[in-house]
């Protein structure tokens, strides 16, 4: 099975930035509407808007960019763009920060989402200390201090898309590590037809989507 993209940390740079590019600008233009896209970091975040405007991408979107600090009034202001917007307009936000949950953007507010990485916490004495804890009782101490904490970052940003039993949108996982098993075994139980897709098959499934699947 081929995949074509990573956020793995060793592998960022200027070959990745370009191909997570290519898949917003893809979705995108797969349907006229808003999106979001939800990145590991700031740094990651700014690096690919950085990439896209080089590459001439994102041109036909209002694009607005989660920031570290913001204020309540920024923050409506954020989410008042996609609710009262003339024209498309792509998020660019932070996976697990304050627009990947408790948002509610129904409806054509918000029709498509791409998740970039796994969302795994970093490593650090007290993860260490609790996958050591886990590893000795379960068997699964990696799952408990780094898998299950973030695939639940995964699933809360891609539950902002749909938040109605009448919502439809897209939501890509851009992530080497998202066909691998131990990842796709904590999969809820309503992406269990998911396909995987690269750089030259993606856009036609996403055509494919909305022509089988119209907004009303």
């Amino acid at each position: 099975m081929r995949v074509d993209v990573s956020s793995r940390y060793r592998m960022r740079g200027p070959v990745q930035y370009e191909k997570i590019a290519q898949y917003l600008e893809g979705m995108i233009h797969g349907k006229r509407g808003n999106y979001m896209a939800f990145f590991p970091s700031y740094k990651m975040l700014n690096d690919v808007y950085e990439t896209a405007e080089k590459m001439g991408y994102l041109s036909d979107v209002e694009v607005v960019r989660q920031t570290a600090s913001l204020s309540e009034e920024e923050r409506e202001s954020f989410l008042e763009r996609f609710r009262n917007a003339d024209t498309p307009v792509l998020g660019l936000c932070i996976l697990g920060g304050i627009f990947s949950e408790g948002i509610n953007l129904v409806g054509e507010n918000l029709i498509g989402a791409a998740i970039i990485g796994t969302g795994l916490p970093m490593v650090c004495n007290e993860r260490e200390i609790e996958q050591r804890y886990f590893a000795d009782r379960e068997d699964k101490g990696f799952e408990y201090a780094y898998l299950y904490p973030g695939m639940n970052k995964v699933q809360q940003a891609a539950g902002r898309v749909i938040r109605t039993m009448e919502d439809k949108g897209i939501i890509l996982l851009l992530d080497d590590r998202f066909v691998t098993r131990q990842v796709v075994d904590t999969f809820p139980i309503e992406w269990s037809d998911y396909e995987v897709v690269t750089l030259d098959t993606f856009e036609e499934k996403i055509r494919h989507f909305w022509e089988h699947f119209p907004l009303e």
